[in-house]
C-alpha cells in the first residue's frame, strides 16, 4: 500500500470487528487474504495455499497466523505498527491446528460459530472448519459490511482522489477513441491512461461499441468502431491505497445521434440525475433504485434497464450497499457507491452514465465530475 496507508488504518478497525462479532454471537472471526483483511490491517497478502489469517476471537487478543517466510512482509506493511501478534508457522506446522489451539486458549473453551471471509479459498475454510471440530462455519460478511459500508473523511478523500483520477482519463477519450480502431485497440490506450493518471492497477476496462453497447459488462473485442456507433466506456482503476474507480460514460464517435437515441438518452440522464438528488441519509438503497427505475420505466424503456441502479465501492470495486430492489438499508453518511442506470437495445446499441457518490450528512456528494450527456467525439 501506499504512503497514506497507515494513515487510513488503526487497531481501532481490529477492536471494532471483535465488538461487532461479539454483538452478532460469533466466537471468532477468521480473515485470510483479500479486502477484509487489507481493510482491518493495511496487509495486502497475497493468496497461496500456505494459510494467512488474521484471527479475531471475541474475547482476548487479536492475531496474525502468517508464513514464517512472509512474516517479514508483514513487519513491513502497515499491519507491523499496529502491535498484533504474530504467529509465524513453519513448513512443517499445521497452521490450522495453530488457529484452533490459540482461540480456544483465548476463549477458554472450543468456538462453536466461526466466521470466515466471504471470499476465502474453500481449502482455508475448510481447514479452519476441520481443526474446530463440533464448531458451525458462517460468513463474516454481516461483520465487516457493517464496518466497512460507511467511509471515513480519509477514505472519500481517497475514493474522490480516484474519481478525479477516472475523470482524467474520461477527458481524454478523444485522443483514443475514433472511427477504424478496435474496441481492443481503445481499450490498450485507455489502460495505460488509468495508469498515467495515478492508479496503481487497471481493474477493468469496458469498450462496448454499437450493438456491444447492449451488454452491460461487455469484453473488448476486435469490432471496429463506425461512423455514428454508440460507445460505452465503462472504466476503473486501484490506487496505491487500495482504493477503487468507476466510472461510466457514454460517447458517440464521428456523427450527431439521431433524434430517437437523443430522445432516450435524455431519458436515461434524467433518471441518472434524479437519482443522484435523491441521495441522502434515511432514504433506503431501493428507494435510490426506485427514482432511477421509475423515470426509465415511465417513459417507456423499463425493459431495457436490465441491472441493480448500484454497488458500494472502496477496496472492492462492489461492495455493500447494493442499490437495488430489496435493499432496504437506510443510507448513512459515509455511504459510497455507484448510480449508474442504462438503456439497452438488444441487437443495436446501449447507453449508460455511472457517478460514484457519498452520502454526506445533509445530502450527496458526487465523486465524478465530467460530462453526463452524450458526448459527441469526431471519427
Amino acid at each position: 500500500m501506499g504512503s497514506r496507508a497507515g494513515d487510513l488504518v488503526t487497531i481501532d478497525r481490529v477492536h471494532a470487528a471483535r465488538a461487532v462479532a461479539a454483538e452478532l454471537g460469533v466466537d471468532v472471526v477468521v480473515l485470510t487474504p483479500g479486502s477484509d483483511l487489507r481493510y482491518l490491517t493495511g496487509y495486502d497478502a497475497h493468496a497461496m495455499e500456505r494459510l494467512t489469517a488474521l484471527v479475531v476471537p471475541r474475547s482476548g487478543d487479536p492475531l496474525l497466523v502468517v508464513p514464517r517466510l512472509e512474516a517479514p512482509m508483514v513487519d513491513a506493511s502497515p499491519a507491523g505498527a499496529l502491535g498484533l501478534e504474530l504467529h509465524a508457522w513453519d513448513e512443517t506446522d499445521d497452521p490450522f491446528a495453530v488457529v484452533a489451539r490459540e482461540v480456544t486458549a483465548r476463549l477458554g473453551v472450543a468456538p462453536t460459530r466461526v466466521a470466515v471471509g466471504a471470499r476465502t479459498w474453500a481449502e482455508h475454510a475448510l481447514g479452519v472448519h476441520r481443526a474446530l471440530p463440533g464448531s458451525v462455519l458462517e460468513l463474516a460478511t454481516p461483520v465487516l459490511d457493517r464496518l466497512r459500508m460507511v467511509k471515513t473523511a480519509p477514505e472519500v478523500e481517497e475514493l474522490a482522489a480516484a474519481g478525479a483520477a477516472i475523470d482524467r482519463v474520461h477527458a481524454r477519450m478523444g485522443e483514443w477513441l475514433r472511427v477504424g480502431r478496435t474496441e481492443a485497440e481503445v481499450g490498450t490506450d485507455i489502460a495505460a491512461a488509468i495508469l498515467a493518471e495515478g492508479h496503481v492497477g487497471v481493474d477493468f476496462t469496458i469498450v462496448g461499441s454499437g450493438p456491444n453497447g447492449a451488454s452491460p459488462h461487455h469484453e473488448l473485442s476486435d469490432r471496429v468502431v463506425q461512423a455514428g456507433d454508440l460507445v460505452v466506456v465503462d472504466i476503473g482503476g486501484e490506487t496505491a491505497t487500495g482504493y477503487r474507480s468507476d466510472c461510466t460514460r457514454t460517447y458517440v464517435v464521428g456523427a450527431e445521434p439521431g433524434p430517437e437515441v437523443a430522445e432516450w438518452y435524455a431519458v436515461l440522464q434524467d433518471a441518472q440525475e434524479a437519482a443522484v438528488a435523491a441521495v441522502r441519509p434515511g432514504v433506503t438503497a431501493e428507494e435510490v433504485d426506485a427514482v432511477a427505475r421509475d423515470r426509465i420505466t415511465a417513459a417507456g424503456w423499463g425493459d431495457h434497464f436490465i441491472h441493480r441502479t448500484g454497488h458500494g465501492i472502496g477496496l472492492d470495486t462492489h461492495e455493500a450497499p447494493y442499490i437495488v430492489a430489496g435493499n432496504d438499508l437506510p443510507l448513512e453518511p459515509g455511504m459510497a457507491f455507484s448510480v449508474e442506470p442504462g438503456i439497452y437495445l438488444a441487437g443495436r446499441c446501449g447507453a449508460r452514465i455511472e457517478d460514484i457518490v457519498v452520502c454526506t450528512d445533509d445530502g450527496v456528494r458526487a465523486l465524478n465530475q465530467g460530462p453526463r450527456e452524450l458526448v459527441v467525439l469526431p471519427g
